[in-house]
């Protein structure tokens, strides 16, 4: 049910209409969100979900929330009484974004939050810009296949690295959800990876180099839809064939190199202008 980013509704309405637990505030009374993204999907959220937005949603893992941050939600409202994890609660504690939990199920809260009146905000000021540094910076990280429990930390990671230095809030979004999409593919398919971070005032380049199994039909790998995910996987609310695609779709420059049994190395690029 999307709010148009031109309307805002307030937190504690949504609280109200849903009759909502509170897990984390990071609220005031003031506090408002800018749409309304449903689904247990991760990579339909990270594809298609609304800065400022707050996700609804089934699927309670770490994973939910950290999707949520990537696509620059407010927080997380998830239904039937579902108890998030405790990394969960603290990630979104960090990270200054609400959780909320309701008794309703995904219909009836899309129901009732379809009727839920919304108000013009007044303009708000332009972001504070930093200035960026002229230096070539580069990072290292680590990614284990299989970690679900760990997945997303190096994203994470990535995302307020960038943000420490200053780029635009645009750039950053959509280079923390190609580096999370190409996260979970390790995690997925992998073993394990390397992940190179190199950020300057001209671009922000990352290089993903994993061994596993590889990619057998790259063509295919990229269209929207296809996907060799497990059911297990697809549980956690992955495989949904859009991870490759969603890096395409934000990146300025993707090339990916694949041989099958040996390992996949997958170049991000994005312009600074």
């Amino acid at each position: 049910m999307p709010v148009t980013a031109k309307y805002i509704v307030e937190v504690k309405r949504i609280q109200e209409i849903l009759n909502a637990k509170t897990w984390v505030s990071n609220i005031s009374d003031s506090d408002y969100i800018t749409g309304i993204y449903a689904s247990d999907l991760m990579s339909d959220v990270l594809a298609y979900g609304k800065p400022g937005s707050m996700l609804l949603t089934g699927l309670y893992s770490v994973q939910a929330i950290i999707s949520a941050y990537m696509a620059e939600f407010r927080g997380v409202a998830f239904i039937r009484n579902k108890t998030p994890e405790e990394e969960t609660l603290k990630f979104a504690r960090e990270k200054g974004m609400f959780v909320l939990s309701t008794a309703s199920d995904m219909y009836d809260a899309c129901i009732k939050l379809a009727g839920l009146e919304t108000v013009i905000p007044e303009e708000a000021p332009e972001a504070e810009k930093i200035h960026k540094s002229d230096n070539l910076t580069t990072y290292t990280f680590k990614i284990d296949g299989n970690d679900f429990a760990s997945a997303g930390m190096v994203s994470t990671r990535v995302k307020a690295i960038l943000k420490s230095i200053g780029y635009e809030p645009e750039i950053i979004r959509r280079a923390a959800i190609s580096i999370y999409e190409a996260e979970m593919n390790v995690v997925m398919h992998a073993r394990k990876a390397e992940v190179t971070l190199t950020a300057s005032d001209k671009e922000i380049y990352i290089i993903v180099i994993d061994e596993g199994k590889g990619i057998g039909d790259i063509d295919l790998a990229m269209q929207e839809g296809y996907s060799t995910a497990t059911e297990e996987q697809r549980a956690l609310g992955f495989g949904a064939g859009m991870g490759l695609p969603n890096i395409k779709k934000n990146a300025d420059k993707l090339d990916i190199n694949s041989v099958v049994d040996v390992g996949t190395r997958i170049e991000i690029t994005f312009h600074i202008k």
